[in-house]
């Protein structure tokens, strides 16, 4: 028997019966902007999180579940007459035919680029970030910096930030200068954790992370995913540590024999990982 398959519209359809006043879900009728919001955050990490352990079958369960928090709050933007999801697509296709002229030539889905045609990926950028830069304009946000939204995570937010000032020219040469700024910013975190002022070491312990969020850029390195693999590999060589003390806690044990075993587990993992 063939599966049926269901379509956006069933979706919606199903967001619209829920979101019934009278007939729908206690639960959804509750939610607004702001109470749906945690979980769409939540969902977005769940999709990263299935496919950066290519997961691939729970990748698309977590999708539907992002896609679903998009149909919510459409709903609910719909509801108060701001646009609905129709809208949505309809304006993310257009902003995307325009970005897209190499691949769109006459801005439509139809028209079609000569299979031959140079293509130059550096003007393609440099249009693609030209447009950004007008379309920010046009929102209002005329200051380079205005439009990176508060809400990122202190880490994502920090590379955006950065990438714009660069393309203002205000960027380091290169990366030795950076890791001379690195440097620099740990010994001045270690005047601060002297002065015992926690105010100070807070302070300069931020401007550490600010700088390593530059030379990770500078080294072309993703720090997010740099740092989940970076987690997952903690959490790999700890529980084979829980796993070799055999029948004691590793609170039983005592700092030398805490060392002693990171250092046989590390051993025992394949040279090729290159892993410290």
């Amino acid at each position: 028997m063939t599966q049926h398959l269901f379509s956006i519209a069933d979706l919606r359809q199903l967001m619209r019966r829920l979101r019934d006043p009278e007939t729908g879900c206690p639960w959804d009728l509750k939610q607004d902007f702001q109470t749906i919001l945690p979980y769409t955050l939540e969902e977005v990490y769940e999709v990263i999180d299935a496919a950066d352990n290519a997961d691939y079958p729970h990748l698309k369960e977590e999708l539907g579940d992002l896609l679903f928090q998009i149909v919510f709050l459409s709903q609910l933007a719909e509801e108060q007459a701001y646009f609905d999801f129709s809208d949505v697509v309809s304006q993310i296709t257009e902003k995307l035919l325009k970005r897209h002229p190499h691949v769109f030539p006459d801005g439509t889905l139809q028209s079609v680029r000569e299979s031959d045609a140079d293509i130059d990926i550096q003007a393609i950028t440099n249009r693609w970030e030209a447009m950004k830069t007008i379309e920010r304009r046009a929102r209002g946000a005329p200051a380079l910096l205005d439009d990176v939204p508060m809400a990122l995570p202190a880490m994502s937010r920090a590379i955006k930030l950065q990438k714009r000032a660069a393309k203002a020219g205000f960027d380091w040469d290169d990366l030795t200068d950076v890791v001379a700024k690195v440097r620099e910013e740990l010994d001045e975190l270690d005047d601060a954790v002297l002065s015992g002022k926690p105010s100070a070491v807070e302070d300069e312990f931020g401007d550490l992370l600010f700088t390593c969020m530059n030379l990770a850029r500078h080294l072309g390195v993703d720090p997010e995913r740099s740092l989940r693999g970076a987690n997952k590999k903690f959490t790999r060589r700890f529980q084979e540590m829980e796993s070799q003390s055999r029948d004691r806690t590793l609170s039983a044990c005592s700092t030398q024999q805490l060392a002693s075993l990171w250092e046989t587990v590390k051993a025992a993992e394949r040279p090729d990982t290159h892993d410290d």
